[in-house]
């Protein structure tokens, strides 16, 4: 994760739009404290979805893939 990691952090005032669009039971108050890293959506997406450690990260993964592959 440590590539999209850098690509999430670099380009994270871009992607809280997206990140709201695609979650969307986060609101823009949950997001605005996140400095931008993987572990800090991480730690949301477990508190709003009850998602564990590990689906947390494979949703962002699949997420950031599909980001990717976007036109």
């Amino acid at each position: 994760m440590n590539a999209n990691q850098d690509q999430f952090t670099g380009q994270w005032p871009e992607l809280k739009n997206q990140v709201r669009q695609h979650w969307g039971k986060l609101t823009a108050d949950d997001l605005t404290p996140l400095n931008g890293t993987v572990a800090d959506l991480i730690s949301i997406l477990r508190q709003r979805y009850g998602y564990g450690q590990a689906q947390a990260a494979i949703e962002i993964d699949r997420w950031l893939i599909d980001l990717d592959s976007a036109p």
